[in-house]
C-alpha cells in the first residue's frame, strides 16, 4: 500500500525502500548524515507522516515522491529535537510552482494598500505550511524552501516569528539575543552597502527571515555560516543539536581515505 492509500485509510505504512534511497540521493546534505542518523530520520519521517496531512492545489497531483521529499527535508532540523517541535499544526499544502497570496499593508497615513505577493512558501502561525513543489526540487547549494518554512514553524512554537525559537535546556536567552542580534545587524549592514553575499540577502528582511535563511544555510552550506558568523554557527549547532560542518568533514575524510 502506497502513502496515498495510507492517507485515505489513516494507517501507518512502510516507506518504499527504493524511493527512500532515491530521495536521499537527490539531497546531498542528507547524504552526509551517518547511517544511524539516516535510520532515525526515516523513523521520524514515518511518524511525521502519521501526524500531518498533505494536500495539493493548482492542479498538482499528490504523490509519494512529494510527501517523502518534503517530510525528509522538513524532519532534518528536528532530528535531535523530536516531533513535538512541530506540534500544534497539521496541514501542508503543496502548489506546483510559486503561488500568489493577497496582502494588505497600512502606510503611515493610515491608508490600506492591497497587492499580490508571489511567493514560494509560507508558514502560518497555528495553521498550515504552504510550499511550492518546484522550489522544493531546487534544494541544494544553500537554497532550501522546506527547511526555511519549517524553521518558521519552529520560530512560531513560542509565539509570533521573531528570530527566537523556544530554547531548550542548555541554551541561554541572553546569549541568543546577543549573538543573533550582532550577526543580524552585521548582515543588514553588508546588504545595505550593496555587498554580494553567499547567504541570501532576503535574510536581512527581518529577524524571523534571518533565522529561517540562516537555518537553511546552516544545513546546506555550514562552512559559510561558520566562516562568516562562527558564534552564530555555534548557537545554531547548540539549538539544533547537530553539526553539519563536522558531518561534511567526516564525509570528505571518508571518501579521501577510500580513494587512497
Amino acid at each position: 500500500m502506497g502513502l496515498l492509500d495510507w492517507f485515505n485509510n489513516k494507517r501507518k505504512v512502510k516507506i518504499d525502500a527504493d524511493l527512500w534511497v532515491e530521495t536521499i540521493a537527490r539531497l546531498p546534505f542528507l547524504q552526509n548524515i551517518t547511517v544511524d542518523e539516516q535510520k532515525a530520520l526515516k523513523n521520524l519521517v514515518v511518524d511525521f507522516l502519521a501526524e500531518k496531512e498533505f494536500s495539493t492545489a493548482g492542479g498538482l497531483e499528490l504523490s509519494d515522491e512529494i510527501c517523502i521529499s518534503i517530510a525528509a527535508q522538513g524532519c532534518l532540523p528536528i532530528l535531535k529535537l523530536g516531533l513535538s517541535a512541530y506540534r500544534d499544526w497539521v496541514g501542508i499544502i503543496v502548489y506546483p510552482d510559486e503561488f500568489v497570496v493577497p496582502r494588505q499593508i497600512e502606510d503611515e497615513n493610515g491608508v490600506v494598500h492591497e497587492y499580490d505577493d508571489v511567493i514560494s512558501g509560507e508558514a502560518w502561525e497555528g495553521g498550515p505550511l504552504i510550499i511550492s513543489w518546484q522550489d522544493v526540487q531546487l534544494a541544494g547549494d544553500g537554497y532550501n524552501v522546506v527547511i526555511h518554512e519549517f524553521a518558521h514553524k519552529l520560530d512560531m512554537l513560542n509565539g509570533e516569528a521573531d528570530g527566537m525559537p523556544a530554547l531548550h535546556s542548555g541554551l541561554n536567552e541572553d546569549e541568543w539575543i546577543s549573538v543573533f542580534s550582532s550577526a543580524y545587524e552585521d548582515f543588514c549592514r553588508r546588504v545595505d552597502r550593496g555587498e554580494e553575499t553567499i547567504i541570501d540577502p532576503y535574510a536581512s528582511d527581518d529577524p524571523a527571515e534571518f533565522f529561517a535563511v540562516l537555518s537553511e544555510t546552516f544545513f546546506e552550506l555550514p562552512e559559510v555560516v561558520d566562516h562568516e558568523y562562527p558564534a552564530l554557527y555555534a548557537l545554531l549547532k547548540g539549538y539544533y543539536r547537530q553539526d553539519p560542518l563536522e558531518r561534511r568533514r567526516a564525509t570528505i575524510e571518508l571518501y579521501t581515505t577510500h580513494g587512497q
